[in-house]
């Protein structure tokens, strides 16, 4: 049996008007894929929040992000795609600058690999339930759903 490490993760809700955040991957079919939030990994020396403020920046192009709280975290496990379980530190962010309700956005990985393609765009948050591997998980602890918008 092959062993499973544990790593640390963060996962980005932003919100606004009643909406979520998301993106899919151009390069790949939403069968291989999905839609997703911004998420990535959190790198040596940087706290959760930092990574959270980094990802969401690198993954939508956008640089006037706020964190509006820290939501919990959650385990998952993405076996067999990696022997893997990711502890996901889950953030709810606020855009604080204007965007289209379609745009492509590329992330670069800090020139280590070829770019990723991606389009980003917004969805009503009831049909966050399309987030691909268990990334909606916390969506119900934020405080737009919780209050009713």
């Amino acid at each position: 049996m092959t062993k499973k490490t544990v790593t640390d993760k963060v996962l980005c809700y932003i919100v606004g008007d009643g909406r979520l955040l998301v993106f899919r991957h151009t390069d790949f079919s939403y069968e291989q894929v999905g839609i997703q939030v911004p998420a990535g990994s959190i790198r040596p020396g940087e706290t959760p929040e930092e990574a959270a403020l980094r990802e969401a920046r690198e993954e939508t192009g956008f640089t006037r992000f706020t964190i509006v709280r820290k939501l919990g975290e959650a385990l998952y496990d993405i076996s067999p795609y990696r022997f893997e379980i990711q502890r996901r530190h889950v953030f709810q962010l606020e855009l604080t600058e204007p965007t289209p309700e379609r745009w492509a956005g590329q992330e670069r990985h800090d020139g280590q690999r070829e770019p990723t393609n991606l389009e980003c765009f917004w969805i009503p948050l009831e049909a966050g339930h399309v987030l691909q591997s268990g990334q909606g998980a916390l969506l119900g602890a934020l405080d737009v759903v919780q209050n009713g918008r």
